[in-house]
């Protein structure tokens, strides 16, 4: 559409819409200068992976050493690393819904079994210690979950991490991979990590990067820190697909972890604004149920009421289906949650500007005040 010369407002993209951080973007030249451009250690450069030990500690209260910290293209490489490590067929993992889409195709493709565990708006899209028990068999595996949330923007709080982690702790051949790649995008204060509860710390993986936090989508460096045993598995993984990630990428990397939260705060702060806005521009919708969300950059309303009824002479099938004709007739970009394993709603990112925000809103609303009038 946009090669036809329409204008489509993209509100689909998991990508902060500001620049890297000008000290990021000249210690990559620094990089350049010094001729940092051999092959890399396959689990990362040792300073990077001793920075990343020291932002554990000081943000997370995990404790790792370097040798089980790797360092990957990308944080969508790290779950990649792990759930080849782990699974085999027949095992079964655990993803609470909604979900990042990746983890189920991951999954499926290492011949693992997903089992979700459903939640909606009512429960602010997180699953109860409860919800867990009773999906943990003898062929659990792996549980997966990210917080703050892609796609529903839900944090998990302590209390409930807790919780979660007595029932755990009674199963020990279960593992966690904690994806909390979003954790500097938190609007409720300090990130808590699942890792940190001492019961529990063996069995879990914690997955972070430099995408989200610091607007490095294309610089593609994540990390992982977990058990030594699952570090050396995922460095043989790792070296057997890619080697060590990208060298220079590596240098930005460690100048963004090692300015930490304050390069990020700027961001951070206009996110807050921005969802403010969409959540009051929600409001006007009828029928566009939606929750705060605490975290990430996205809204997750549910628009069920809107499935089985018509669009002009249209019967709108599934929340895919109605993005595709928000597109068409909006054009506006947003994501069905069917690959999210919550089709009932739909994702809509607010890393855009406010103009941005408040046209595309307002598109989306008049395609859907004709739904309610052909109701």
């Amino acid at each position: 559409m946009k090669s036809e010369g329409i204008e489509v407002i993209n509100l689909s993209l998991g990508e902060p819409d500001f620049n890297t951080p000008e000290a990021v973007k000249e210690a990559a030249k620094e990089a350049i200068d010094l001729n940092i451009t051999k092959y890399p250690p396959i689990a990362g450069f040792e300073d990077l992976r001793s920075a990343i030990c020291d932002k554990f500690k000081n943000e997370n209260n995990l404790n790792f050493q370097p040798d089980q910290i790797i360092v990957s293209t990308g944080a969508k490489q790290c779950i990649a690393n792990v759930i080849f490590s782990l699974i085999e067929a027949e095992d079964e993992v655990i993803l609470p819904a909604p979900y990042w889409v990746s983890y189920k195709g991951q999954v499926e493709l290492a011949g693992g079994k997903v089992i979700e565990l459903q939640s909606d708006r009512t429960q602010n899209f997180k699953s109860s210690a409860a919800q867990l028990e009773a999906a943990i068999t003898t062929k659990t595996k792996l549980i997966i979950f990210s917080s703050p949330c892609n796609p529903s923007g839900s944090i998990y709080t302590e209390e409930e991490l807790r919780a979660w982690a007595k029932v755990i702790s009674k199963h020990p051949q279960v593992m966690i991979l904690s994806d909390e790649i979003y954790e500097y995008i938190n609007f409720m204060g300090q990130h808590f990590s699942i890792g940190s509860i001492p019961e529990i710390s063996d069995q879990v993986v914690t997955v972070n990067g430099v995408a989200k936090g610091f607007a490095m989508t294309g610089w593609r460096i994540g990390y992982l820190g977990g058990p030594k045993w699952l570090a050396s598995a995922c460095a043989k993984m790792q070296g057997q697909f890619t080697s060590g990630a990208n060298s220079i990428a590596q240098r930005a990397a460690l100048a963004a972890i090692n300015g930490g939260k304050k390069l990020s705060s700027p961001m951070v702060k206009a996110f807050e604004e921005r969802k403010k806005l969409i959540l009051e521009l929600s409001k006007l919708i009828v029928n566009f149920e939606v929750n705060d969300p605490k975290g990430a950059f996205y809204i997750f309303p549910d628009v069920s009421y809107f499935i089985g009824k018509k669009f002009e002479d249209t019967t709108i099938t599934s929340s895919d289906h109605l993005c595709e004709i928000i597109l068409e007739n909006a054009h506006v970009a947003c994501v069905g949650g069917t690959s999210f394993g919550a089709p009932n709603n739909i994702r809509i990112s607010y890393a855009t500007s406010e103009q941005n925000i408040r046209t595309a809103m307002l598109r989306i609303k008049k395609v859907l005040d004709k739904v309610q009038c052909s109701a």
